[in-house]
């Protein structure tokens, strides 16, 4: 799958296929499981799948752990893209409201909140099962991926199986 197109259809931004039931609940759910390494390369990911919802009149938020990631990626959606801006902006806790349609999240998110949700950090929401759309993104570094995996497990609990979308495989 080539690199520059994050995700197949259906996709962060766009309508689940179908109507209704639980095939159609799963579709909001990916898994991006990239073949590079790099933290740079889980961020760059991240920032294509916001630009897309985004571009789509998504509200959209980053959920990551620490400062200095949050920082990271808010200088990435500063110069992700050199023709348009991407409005964001830090939320270092839950008391604080995002003013923009993009949100890098050191709190849990809030479900009614966000239309798209990108998870890089270590733990999962308890309520994943309520966001529209759920993305995580894990690049193929051996403690990402027991992450992911673990992820995966938490999402599987909530009756919830998620599309996985593996780029370190060919085609």
């Amino acid at each position: 799958m080539p690199e520059n197109n994050p995700a197949p259809s259906p996709e962060p931004g766009s309508p689940a296929a179908g109507a209704s039931g639980q095939e159609d609940r799963n579709q909001r759910y990916w898994f991006h499981i990239l073949a590079q390494n790099t933290p740079a390369a889980r961020n760059l990911h991240a920032a294509k799948l916001v630009d897309k919802a985004w571009q789509q009149g998504d509200r959209v938020c980053i959920v990551c752990d620490t400062m200095q990631h949050a920082e990271e990626l808010d200088d990435l959606l500063w110069n992700f893209s050199p023709d348009a801006f991407i409005p964001h902006s830090v939320v270092p806790d839950s008391a604080t409201t995002c003013p923009d349609p993009v949100g890098i999240l050191l709190c849990p998110p809030v479900a009614e909140d966000w239309d798209t949700v990108i998870i890089l950090s270590a733990t999962l929401p308890a309520d994943a099962d309520r966001f529209k759309r759920l993305a995580l993104v894990a690049h193929n570094d051996p403690n990402v991926l027991n992450q992911a995996r673990s992820h995966f497990k938490q999402l599987r609990a909530l009756g919830i199986e998620p599309r996985v979308h593996d780029l370190r495989k060919p085609g």
